[in-house]
Formats: structure tokens, C-alpha cells, sequence
């Protein structure tokens, strides 16, 4: 067992392999799907639906915008040239619509692709809004509910038919293709198709056999959140992709801020944040069952409105918890990252991770789920060494039995230095946006000038004869040990561990003794940044290139924090400031938001959706500034489609016309 492999609970000091095994059963992998039950939805048939001649005109009288964001034109207009097509755009850059408007349009129906069940559900319950006639068919749908689909879309009742992955070579639903005209298959999620990926899925191998089943081959659209170059080629090559157009927009997130803490006590951290930020919708993610269940347990005796999600729980209590929160009956959340995938609630203001995730595409997906409105929110990652202890435990014992040994080997290779980068972000003293810009392949020119370290304040510490002090003691270890036996040597720790491997007998044993071993841990990081070490098999440290240390002119540059020398002092606080969008409010307009919000979830409650079906904070705050009084005033509106005003904009303009008569 490597040196690094310190259990991460409390008095722990070196726990047997039967312990950590013994403790397994808290660590848990992302379920494929989620928990929600079929609910039949009011439908429309396809063949009555009102026809749009443009795009434009889809997205305006369907989803009540006036111009589509940066990159969805391009993507609908290269679908609808009948060309496939890939796009890689970030949580809240619109992908659905870059099908949705397409499929509006194109004659027969649109297949989507999807292994996320709650999604399909938030799907189809957006389409019915708009007027969209729309089903799914997966695992959670009654013999009876099925055969109905089924039928009703042999009658072309449908435009769009979302279906898990595991149900396309099905005899049943073969049976319908041959009896509808597919017009479009969408991928969703089509970074599950690659085995390179964060989330290999392999029901996603199944989507090629099936186009090829069909009778004349549709197009093919993919799209996916978090893809690196590697990953996109493999997408286009497994799909078969015929000379896509390929999009990969800009990763950046302008509305997310992004900071990483390294609290003494994570629990006071999380009842500070939740205390100084009362009302707002958050999900704070766990690596643990226990963590989840221990967390939530303390913010519920502090009469704080929690609800929690792991895959332990009963499926019933699961289902429960989730729909409190998508549904605004509880304002947080505490979860796994079983929770989540495919969760479209718009108005999350914030996510904290309390461990740090296995990788870079995994934290960015779920961080990604904060501010979906496109309004500011707060994407927080609570860090600790300990936090890798468990990222090496739960991917040493990943199961991968559709693969050979070769293949496994390399996805843990990959999933190692995955992880490496993931800590790699935890300790960098540069900007935060542009460290995740980077990994996904952009080149920033500039920091951000908005992010935790951007605002932070930092010391630069020239650290280059502890740097050479602790080179030494990886010479003399010859590339046998890992981060933790380095510095517990150079600090001179007395351990058993040490007695047992010998360092103690280092001529470098001691010789950074009197500095913190906090500082020691940013040094190694900064030593790996530059070079001068490496990581090898098992996480041991190794020699790098150290030519340039030769050099008396060459100085190893620490960044320090105010934190790091009085960990009792927090770091100095970004100035607070209302969601981006509503500072443009006056006071009556932010009182007369507050009404409209009310309003929403009053109608939410009536017709059983989440609040932010009806209409998400963004097209509220517009609503709120503008005042609409009449029909077309509501229509210009940004969110109002014909639809949506048909069923809720008379009830929305009395209530503002009432307002305005009290003065508000």
C-alpha cells in the first residue's frame, strides 16, 4: 500500500485493507439513471401542431426568445442542411435547443438519445409548456403507458421521442421504427459513448447497431457538455459520424464563480455559507454516503430546509428528497454525484463540493449545475489532502468488466492522471477559470480577474533551498515513496511508518522541520508544476528535469495566502452583489420580482411541475423591469412564447396591473 493511503476519517492513522473495505459501502459511483416515476403529460397531435417556417420563428413562438445564443444557429442551420453534426457546448449554453428547434421543424420524428430518466421527464414537461408534442420511453414507463406511446406515435403524434439507450435493440421498439419516419437521431451525453471518457456508458455501443438497423439512415447530431480533442475524435469515429460540423464553443461560464477552500473545520464552513447566503438553492456534493448522511443530519438539527440523495437510501425516500428539491419545497441539497445528471433546475445558486471529484470533466458537469438561468452563482470546491485518499480508493476498485485487460488499464491510467490534474486545480495559485479553460483545450490570454484566487490576495515566498532540501530526499529514496513519506521526512515526523522504511536515516531527515508541512504540500505542487518533479507508477515521486536548478540564479516562487500563515483568518471576501440581471431592478421592481415569484410557484403547485418550468428567474427579472400590460408587451418578454402566454400571461399581467395600482 502506497504512502499517500492515510484512511480519511478522524484517528485513523493506518487502517488495514479489511477496514477500508469494511468502509466501501459509503463510496458509491454515479447511477445511470435517476428515480422519477412516468407521469402522463396533456399531448397534442404532431400533425395539428402550428407549423414554423424559420427557426427564428420556432424560437420565438415556441420558447418566447427573440435570438438564439452564441453557436445554436450555426448547429440548427447544419442540421437542417441534413448534414451530422457534433457540438460540445457547457452546461447552460443551450444544447437542448439545438435539437428541440430542428426537430420542430424537420419532417417525421427526432429520436434522442439519453440514459438519464429524470431528464427525459424535465424534457418532455418543457416541450408540453411550449407546445411541443413530446414522449419518452425507458424503464420507468407501465406495460400499459408503454403500448400507449407506442401507439401514439405510430400515429405521428409525437415530434420528439426520447428513449434510453438500453431500449433501442429492443424487438418492441425496432418494431416502431419501421413504422414511423425518423427524420434525426441526437446523441445526448455523447461523451458516454467513449471509452476515453469520464463516463463510459456501454448501452451507448447500441446506437450504432441500431442506425444501422434502420431502414434509411437519419441524421446523426451529438452533443455533450465536457469532451477533450481526444474524446471528440472518438466520439465522431464510434458514432460514424459523415463529415460532421463540429462545434465546440467556448467552455467559459461568465456567470460561475469559481473558488477552492481549504477549511480547518468543513462542516462550520458549510453553516457559515448557507447562513450569510438564507434562501438561496444549493446542492452541496459528498464523496461519501456518510459524509452525505452526516452533513445533512447537522444542517437538519439546525432547522435548515435540507433534503438529501445517495444511492443507499429506498428508492421511494430517494425519489422524495429529489423532488423537494427540484420543486422548491427544500432549498438544499446534499448528495452524491449519483445526484444531479439530467436535473434541469435553472435556479441553483450555488454548489459546493465538499471532497474534490476524480476529475476536471466530472467537477465541471456538476459545478456546471449552478446557475443554468445564466445568472451569477458560486461554484465553491472545499479541498483536503484526505480527499485523494478516497479518489484512489474508489478508482483502484472501479469496475470495468466490458473491457480486456489492456483497455483497463489504460482507462486507469487515464482516470490517475485525471485525478492528478483534479489536484492539481486544488493547489494552483493562478487563475481558476483559466486552469479549467486550459484543460479543455482554450487559451485564455488573461486571468479572469474574478475567480477566488484572482481576488485573492497572495505572498510570494522564495522557497528554493527547501525545494533543493526536498529533491535530496527524493534522490535518496530513489523513487520508492509518494508525497506523504517525502515531507514526513524532511519534517523530521517520528512514525512507525518512517522507522519502517528508513528515512529516518536520510541525511535530508529533519532538515525542514521548522516549516509547516501545509507549506511543504504547495512547494511539492509547485516543484510538479515546474518540472523538477514527476509522478510515477503508484503515485511515488521521481526526479525530474532539475538541469535548471543548477543555475544560482534560478529561484523556485511559492504563492502563499494570509490563510496559510493564520489559518484562524479567512481569505478576504468577494463584495457581495444581487444575480446578475436583477441590479438593473429598481426597488419597486425587485419587491414586485418577489411578488412575480410567488405567483410562479403558486402555479407551480397547481399543475404539479417545478416552479422553474413555468418560468425561470431570468425571464421574471425581465418581467419585473418591463412591466408588460398588454398581450404583445408580455410576448416581448424574453422566455414568453405563445404557449406559455396562452396559459399563464393573463394571470402574470393581472398580478403586475395590481401591483402598479398598489404603487409597489
Amino acid at each position: 500500500m502506497d504512502d499517500n493511503f492515510n484512511f480519511p476519517y478522524e484517528n485513523t492513522e493506518d487502517p488495514s485493507w479489511a477496514t477500508l473495505f469494511e468502509m466501501a459501502e459509503h463510496f458509491e459511483e454515479p447511477e445511470a439513471v435517476s428515480v422519477y416515476d412516468a407521469v402522463d403529460f396533456p399531448e397534442s397531435s404532431a400533425e395539428n401542431e402550428r407549423k414554423y417556417e424559420t427557426p427564428e420563428a420556432a424560437l420565438k413562438g415556441l420558447f418566447g426568445y427573440d435570438s438564439f445564443r452564441p453557436g445554436q444557429k450555426a448547429v440548427i442551420d447544419s442540421i437542417l442542411a441534413g448534414r451530422d453534426t457534433l457540438a460540445v457546448m457547457p452546461t447552460g449554453a443551450g444544447k437542448s435547443l439545438c435539437y428541440q428547434v430542428p426537430a420542430v421543424l424537420l419532417p417525421g420524428v427526432t429520436l434522442v438519445i439519453s440514459p438519464l430518466i429524470s431528464l427525459m421527464q424535465d424534457q418532455v414537461q418543457a416541450l408540453d409548456e411550449a407546445g411541443v408534442s413530446a414522449a419518452f420511453i425507458n424503464s420507468s414507463l407501465s406495460e400499459s403507458t408503454f403500448s400507449q406511446t407506442v401507439r401514439k406515435a405510430k400515429q405521428g403524434f409525437y415530434k420528439i421521442l426520447y428513449v434510453a439507450p438500453e431500449r433501442l435493440l429492443t424487438e418492441r421498439f425496432l418494431e416502431l421504427t419501421k413504422s414511423v419516419s425518423i427524420s434525426m437521431v441526437t446523441v445526448d451525453e455523447a461523451h458516454c459513448v467513449s471509452q476515453w471518457g469520464q463516463d463510459f456508458r456501454p448501452s451507448y455501443m447500441k446506437i450504432v447497431e441500431f442506425v444501422r438497423l434502420l431502414g434509411k439512415r437519419p441524421i446523426i447530431s451529438a452533443f455533450t457538455a465536457t469532451a477533450t480533442e481526444a474524446v471528440r475524435e472518438d466520439i465522431v469515429c464510434t458514432l460514424g459520424l459523415l463529415n460532421p460540423y463540429t462545434l465546440v464553443s467556448g467552455f467559459d461560464r461568465e456567470n460561475l464563480f469559481f473558488q477552492v477552500e481549504r477549511p480547518a473545520d468543513k462542516d462550520r464552513y458549510v453553516l457559515d455559507y448557507i447562513a450569510e447566503h438564507a434562501g438561496e438553492s444549493g446542492i452541496i456534493y459528498c464523496a461519501t454516503r456518510k459524509n452525505v448522511d452526516n452533513l445533512f443530519a447537522l444542517l437538519k438539527g439546525r432547522g435548515i430546509s435540507v433534503a438529501r440523495y445517495h444511492a443507499g437510501m429506498e428508492a421511494a425516500e430517494r425519489k422524495r428528497m429529489q423532488e423537494d428539491f427540484v420543486f422548491d419545497y427544500k432549498s438544499i441539497v446534499v448528495a452524491t454525484n449519483a445526484f444531479g445528471m439530467g436535473i434541469d433546475k435553472s435556479n441553483v445558486r450555488f454548489v459546493i463540493h465538499y471532497n474534490m471529484p476524480q476529475s476536471m470533466e466530472n467537477y465541471y458537469q456538476e459545478a456546471g449545475r449552478a446557475g443554468r438561468d445564466g445568472l451569477e452563482a458560486k461554484c465553491i470546491l472545499l479541498f483536503s489532502p484526505k480527499d485523494m485518499v478516497i479518489n484512489r480508493f474508489l478508482l483502484d476498485h472501479k469496475e470495468m468488466p466490458e473491457m480486456d485487460a489492456a483497455d483497463r488499464e489504460t482507462v486507469r491510467e487515464r482516470d490517475t492522471q485525471r485525478l492528478r490534474l483534479m489536484e492539481r486545480y486544488c493547489y494552483t495559485t493562478e487563475c481558476l477559470r483559466n486552469y479549467i479553460l486550459k484543460y479543455f483545450g482554450e487559451h485564455p490570454e488573461k486571468p479572469c480577474e474574478d475567480c477566488g484566487n484572482c481576488l485573492r490576495e497572495f505572498e510570494t515566498l522564495d522557497m528554493t533551498d527547501a525545494a533543493k532540501k526536498i529533491l535530496n530526499c527524493v534522490y535518496e529514496a530513489k523513487g520508492r515513496y509518494g508525497k506523504t513519506i517525502i515531507i514526513d521526512t524532511v519534517s523530521g515526523a517520528k512514525t512507525a511508518r518512517l522507522e519502517e522504511t528508513g528515512t529516518v536515516n536520510y541525511r535530508s531527515y529533519g532538515t525542514l522541520a521548522s516549516v509547516s508541512k501545509n507549506l511543504l504540500r504547495r512547494l511539492v505542487e509547485q516543484l510538479l508544476l515546474q518540472g523538477y518533479l514527476t509522478l510515477g507508477a503508484y503515485q511515488v515521486l521521481k526526479l525530474g528535469d532539475i538541469e535548471a536548478l543548477q543555475n544560482p540564479e534560478t529561484r523556485v516562487l511559492v504563492k502563499i495566502t494570509d490563510e496559510d500563515k493564520h489559518p484562524e483568518r479567512r481569505p478576504k471576501a468577494k463584495k457581495e452583489k444581487k444575480a446578475k440581471g436583477s441590479e438593473s431592478l429598481t426597488a419597486a421592481g425587485y419587491r414586485l420580482f418577489a411578488e412575480l415569484k410567488k405567483l410562479r410557484l403558486e402555479i407551480a403547485r397547481e399543475e404539479g411541475i417545478p416552479p422553474y418550468i413555468v418560468f425561470n428567474d431570468k425571464t421574471l427579472i425581465d418581467m419585473a423591469a418591463k412591466t408588460p400590460a398588454s398581450r404583445q408587451e408580455m410576448l416581448d418578454v424574453s422566455g414568453v412564447g405563445e404557449q406559455k402566454y396562452r396559459k399563464y400571461g393573463k394571470r402574470f399581467l393581472s398580478l403586475i396591473e395590481k401591483c402598479a395600482k398598489e404603487d409597489f
